[in-house]
């Protein structure tokens, strides 16, 4: 998807079902006044200045030095194990889309939304902020990402202590897949820190299934490691393992005070997002 389109598919995305849902949005008082911007096509209403309108016959937003409640940071596996294919798209393509839907759902609500970028050579860092143009931004990081090579090496975590102090609700989108904890190091630090953290956990229909009809040898993206398989004759053996493997990560994230979540990728992405929302309330 090109930019145009990642964003309008995002907008078209949310626009439909959860206008209202985040209760993050500002209301009220205690903010400063900052300073005037021209209006942009989104803006919320609420904070346009009528009285300079008047007297301009322009329109014009109130800007405040804090202008949320929420600070709201997207971390995206962009390793090679996401270029994992089921049915018309991959998982760094779901990933994507649902990134996308979140940070314009967190916009629309007023609340400031950044990005990691987790890559082979580091981490990708846009910090937290409100607007149309830093959406542009960051659905142009997006668009670059990988997937390709392994997961950030915990060499590289140390580069979130530059991302600022300030706590964060911070949503980890991946596949899980790592080799020597990674992933759990990554969580550990982002749990030190006090950060809120969500993990939507993406894996494939086909790989929930073993649905690899035709296949006689599995690959792994990431080390290039081939396995000959018959699904018929593991498929028993592998259900059990695979049950095991989610109730263990689940356990493990739970163990960690984190929010968890297991996403198929051939579910629609309004309804995912439905879904998740509606249990995080529950929860």
């Amino acid at each position: 998807m090109s930019l145009r389109n990642l964003s309008l598919a995002a907008k078209t995305t949310i626009d439909g079902f959860m206008t209202g849902a985040n209760k993050s949005a500002i209301k009220g008082t205690g903010m400063e006044f900052s300073q005037y911007r021209s209006y942009m096509p989104g803006d919320d209403l609420r904070w346009m200045d009528w009285k300079l309108y008047a007297r301009s016959d322009r329109y014009y937003i109130r800007e405040s030095e804090s202008e949320t409640n929420i600070s709201i940071r997207l971390l995206v596996d962009a390793s090679a194990s996401m270029d994992h294919r089921d049915g018309d798209h991959t998982k760094m393509e779901y990933a994507r889309y649902l990134a996308a839907c979140l940070a314009w759902l967190a916009n629309m609500q007023g609340d400031a939304v950044g990005l990691y970028m987790l890559r082979e050579d580091g981490i990708f860092s846009l910090a937290a902020r409100q607007g149309f143009q830093h959406l542009n931004r960051l659905f142009y990081q997006l668009e670059q990402a990988g997937p390709k090579g392994h997961f950030t090496q915990p060499i590289y975590y140390k580069d979130i202590y530059a991302g600022g102090q300030s706590r964060e609700l911070l949503v980890f989108i991946t596949d899980m897949y790592q080799q020597q904890d990674e992933l759990y190091k990554l969580l550990d630090l982002l749990g030190a820190l006090r950060h809120e953290i969500i993990v939507l956990h993406l894996m494939g229909r086909n790989e929930l299934e073993l649905d690899y009809t035709g296949y006689t040898t599995l690959e792994d993206l990431e080390t290039g490691a081939t396995i000959p398989i018959n699904a018929g004759e593991l498929k028993e053996a592998y259900s059990q393992r695979l049950a095991q493997y989610l109730d263990d990560t689940r356990k493990a994230l739970l163990g960690r005070n984190v929010w968890y979540r297991l996403m198929i990728t051939d579910e629609p992405v309004d309804q995912a997002l439905r879904d998740f929302l509606q249990a995080r309330v529950r929860s």
